[in-house]
């Protein structure tokens, strides 16, 4: 029987190597339409892309960076935007129709 010890720590990073891995995560976390998990899922993909690149592009520092995307933070709007163009993505509304 494997032991806690032994397990490896998940890290969602490493697992977001390209722009469609970001994309489909980024689509997931939007549909479930959760604020926190929104800002919990831009940390993970800013420290998959580097955060300090992310905030060099985004006209963000980077220590503010680090605190808007932490957990239990509430960075505004324009910040999230801010990250969002700085890896090249956009937000889209889409019309559903009701069933």
């Amino acid at each position: 029987m494997t032991s806690i010890k032994e397990l490896t720590n998940f890290d969602m990073a490493e697992q977001l190597r390209t722009d469609e891995d970001i994309a489909a995560y980024l689509s997931i976390v939007l549909e479930d339409g959760d604020t926190d998990e929104l800002i919990h899922a831009l940390g993970h993909i800013a420290k998959a892309r580097g955060m300090t690149q992310i905030a060099k592009d985004s006209g963000l520092g980077r220590e503010s960076l680090y605190k808007a995307l932490r957990s239990g933070s509430r960075p505004q709007f324009d910040t999230i935007v801010k990250v969002l163009k700085s890896l090249n993505f956009d937000l889209k509304a889409v019309i559903h129709t009701q069933k």
